[in-house]
């Protein structure tokens, strides 16, 4: 095991004893009546919130991001959507943090929302496709967006947050597993094939074990000869080490976050086109977030819909150079897949949307609207002013995470999808 993988062990076990103690005391706290505060608009000058506010009592949340650590690429999300809470707030909302799902693993989440120990979390519905089948076909849908590893991420997640809130279908899933949706669907990211050997070329897939992070991941895998082994990602460092399995599908949040290209320095992907998956998460809030005075919902809800999302879209290509630069450390490669490897993956992916229509989850018009606002948001994208300055292989030494600000881009989000289910 190597070093900095015993760090990540280390701080997650040390933050997850000092949550038990936060965990014990109940979530939100002091929040008073409020019922009868009125509301502010979008965009409102900070003097107009802090007259809503005014005489509401503070309120401490606690809230379980993805990232192990404050200091991983990945708390960026989380760190941008506290810091433009509590400065709407006049420092009124406070948040507890547990870092790296130290009160719940993925599997109680939802449980943790409805009995007051999280009252904000980082969800992955898609784990759970009984539960959630809309976000799960959503998440099959997810690749009709360019691989560009900064404008095809930003493209991508604004083409899915605004499906997403325009669809009553995913929105109601939330609602029936009693959880509120701040962001209902979250990109973390174009996926990879991640090799503790090399080899792109269709022969080498055959007979590969290859652990998956969803179901669309089992049929790619089983076209291609090889074979899925559902697996939770905190096993899967030792698993590749110990060539337990042989690779893993793993967006570049997850493998920059996690160390995984130290064991796993040989990466395939599908050139200019993506892998489908990417849509894996929520960004949530518990039964708690509707007993918020309104203005202090409405400061989280356009908080979570332009800081959160900007945040999310730089920890993802943050999180994907730290993951460029560990390959490059650890001898490996970034390698296209095969012509005939790469249009088994691309036409399995079509399969799986075509079965989806099939079956009635989802209309074609889910498929062609998906795709027909993909060229909006990469119009969009251009006009801004966002660019890829290199290729994948060399992302850590072009992309400047401290520079780039994605609100602008959120903004214009919001108003297409978010704006319409705004707290009022």
């Amino acid at each position: 095991m190597t070093r900095r993988h015993r760090a990540l062990l280390s701080t997650a076990a040390t933050v997850a004893s000092l949550s038990l103690l936060a965990g014990c005391g109940g979530s939100v706290a002091g929040s008073g009546d409020g019922g009868d505060a009125d509301g502010f608009a979008f965009g409102s000058d900070q003097a107009e919130v802090d007259a809503a506010i005014a005489d509401l009592d503070p309120v401490t949340l606690t809230i379980q991001p993805y990232a192990a650590s404050p200091d991983a690429a990945a708390a960026v999300a989380e760190q941008s959507f506290m810091d433009a809470v509590e400065e709407r707030s006049g420092g009124k909302i406070t948040f507890e943090v547990a870092w790296g799902q130290s009160i719940a693993s993925y599997p109680e989440v939802d449980d943790a929302l409805a009995d007051g120990r999280l009252d904000i979390a980082y969800s992955v519905p898609v784990y759970f496709p009984a539960e959630y089948p809309q976000v799960d076909a959503y998440n099959k849908l997810s690749h009709y967006t360019s691989a560009a590893p900064l404008t095809g991420e930003a493209i991508t997640q604004a083409q899915m947050s605004e499906a997403a809130w325009n669809s009553d279908a995913v929105l109601a899933e939330y609602e029936e597993n009693g959880v509120v949706p701040l962001n209902p669907l979250i990109s973390s990211g174009n996926y990879w094939a991640a090799c503790n050997a090399p080899g792109s070329e269709s022969d080498d897939w055959s007979g590969r074990q290859i652990r998956i992070g969803g179901s669309a991941q089992t049929p790619i895998s089983e076209n291609l000869g090889a074979s899925p082994v559902s697996m939770e990602y905190g096993e899967v460092f030792e698993a590749l080490q110990r060539s337990t399995v042989d690779c893993t599908f793993i967006q570049g949040m997850v493998a920059g976050s996690t160390g995984l290209m130290e064991v796993a320095p040989h990466v395939s992907t599908l050139g200019e086109d993506r892998f489908t998956g990417a849509v894996t998460a929520g960004h949530v809030a518990g039964a708690s977030f509707e007993t918020l005075p309104l203005p202090y919902r409405q400061i989280i809800f356009d908080a979570a819909n332009i800081d959160w999302l900007h945040g999310q879209i730089s920890a993802v290509v943050g999180s994907s150079a730290d993951a460029v630069a560990d390959v490059r450390e650890a001898g490996g490669e970034f390698a296209d897949m095969s012509g005939d490897a790469k249009e088994t993956v691309l036409e399995t992916q079509e399969e799986l949307v075509d079965g989806l229509i099939a079956d009635g989850v989802i209309d074609e018009e889910v498929r062609t609207g998906l795709q027909d606002r993909a060229q909006h948001w990469a119009t969009v994208v251009e006009e801004l002013g966002y660019a890829d300055d290199g290729d994948l292989a060399d992302l850590d030494e072009w992309y400047d995470q401290e520079a780039t600000d994605f609100r602008p881009l959120a903004e214009q989000v919001y108003q297409e999808g978010a704006a319409a289910h705004r707290p009022e």
